[in-house]
């Protein structure tokens, strides 16, 4: 709990920084908000890579501080630092010079394309900051200090909501176009001090610090396992990020009520989610410490727990959304068309969420943990773009079925892979200590 609580929390606090914009914009405007969500499919394209490269170094990690191999974990930190930048860049690069022209792979509104592309255009610049501030926050994590991870991200949230407050409701309220632009750049300030925070902590009180990669056999060597166990969950979390962006656009090229819904419906989701996510990168984290120490029997039992409470905590994330389903529509201002697509999408979500928090936990948590991170990209690979996808397609474009058939359709992905997921887990293929002895 010491470690799983503190990153639930910081779970909440990422998704919650990525969603306030898209939440207070809608209080003054539908389409202000529904522009910030299909841009955030940029940011959040972006996020994927840098949680497979935090997850593969965590992996890493999580298994040499079993062994209490600092010196080790310190060039992991600086592996991880310089691929995430050089991402950062790419990202940056594409944002800043040609916002229009990645909005229009989401929508055909104009409208829409012009309030994403602002918000995107200045957006870009917490890119250059960001990767680096996660791949620390991960490290640190899975050395076991959640807690401080955990408080410079809340930091971060609270600035962010703080000068999007002002922005929104002071300086702009009746000026959507101006005040997307200024809740991106509040975005990029809260974005900047949490890297501050990191840098800060890092040169005074942290047990590793940010360092250029060294260049000797050893580096080598941890370069070559970063890459075989962080390229496989990298590929896992592109494709099925890269699925999840594509239902966006299909989404998006339906109607743009439904856009406004899903939007909404993605946001509640995605909140009710946040502990079951803590308790797979806390598991993660004790099952990577105990086949470090070469514990397998303990990693078993930990994996057990994590199972067990995976399934309750998402029936636990599936009852929260029926029960704040009245706050949702009280805070968001929606037209009745858009209304009872989104009503539906919180049923739908609701048992989304079961499924969801079991596969989330076992693949990305316990498999990832034993050095098995192949198995989620394949999972992914066949059932996102085999059957999802082109079913999908099809569902809005051939046959036009109604909104929220399509969506029972997007959403089926969680139910398909649970029982594959579970026949993995007993073949117990992820009990495996991937730690090299360089002493």
């Amino acid at each position: 709990m010491t470690l799983v609580i503190p990153i639930a929390l910081q779970n909440l606090i990422s998704a919650t920084v990525i969603s306030v914009d898209v939440i207070m914009l809608g209080m003054i405007s539908q389409s202000a908000m529904s522009a910030v969500s299909l841009a955030g499919q940029i940011t959040f394209a972006l996020t994927l890579f840098y949680m497979g490269m935090s997850t593969g170094a965590g992996i890493l990690t999580a298994q040499y501080w079993g062994k209490k191999d600092i010196s080790t974990i310190q060039r992991i930190l600086s592996i991880a630092c310089m691929f995430s930048f050089c991402v950062s860049i790419l990202f940056f690069l594409s944002s800043f010079i040609m916002p229009e022209a990645l909005m229009r792979l989401f929508t055909s509104d104009i409208e829409l394309i012009e309030y994403g592309s602002r918000f995107l255009q200045m957006n870009s610049f917490s890119y250059l900051v960001m990767g680096i501030s996660q791949m620390y926050l991960s490290v640190i994590r899975s050395m076991e200090n959640a807690k401080l991870s955990a408080w410079i991200s809340s930091l971060c949230l609270i600035l962010n909501i703080l000068f999007n407050a002002v922005c929104i409701f002071v300086i702009f309220p009746s000026k959507p176009e101006l005040a997307i632009s200024a809740v991106a750049l509040a975005t990029v300030a809260a974005r900047v001090i949490e890297f501050a925070c990191c840098i800060i902590h890092s040169a005074t009180k942290g047990s590793v610090r940010f360092r250029l990669p060294l260049r000797d056999d050893v580096q080598r060597k941890l370069l070559k396992d970063f890459l075989k166990y962080a390229l496989p969950v990298q590929g896992n979390y592109i494709v099925w990020g890269g699925a999840l962006t594509a239902t966006a656009a299909i989404i998006g090229h339906v109607n743009s009520d439904m856009v406004a819904a899903n939007s909404i419906a993605s946001v509640v989701k995605n909140l009710a989610v946040v502990l079951c996510g803590g308790i797979a990168t806390g598991g993660s984290v004790l099952i990577g410490k105990y086949l470090g120490q070469g514990e397998l029997e303990k990693a078993k039992y930990a994996g057990n727990k994590m199972g067990f409470y995976a399934l309750l905590f998402g029936i636990i994330a599936g009852c929260t959304i029926l029960v704040i389903k009245p706050l949702v529509y009280s805070i968001v201002h929606l037209n009745p068309t858009a209304q009872s697509y989104l009503d539906g999408m919180l049923y739908i979500s609701a048992y989304y969420c079961i499924a969801k928090s079991i596969n989330s936990t076992i693949i990305a948590g316990i498999f990832t943990a034993g050095g098995d991170s192949k198995f989620g990209f394949w999972c992914d690979t066949v059932v996102m773009w085999v059957i999802i996808l082109p079913l999908s397609y099809l569902c809005a474009f051939v046959w036009q079925v109604p909104p929220i058939l399509l969506y029972i359709i997007i959403s089926l992905d969680e139910i398909i892979k649970l029982p594959i997921t579970f026949i993995r887990y007993r073949q117990f293929k992820w009990l495996n200590n991937i730690t090299r002895n360089f002493a």
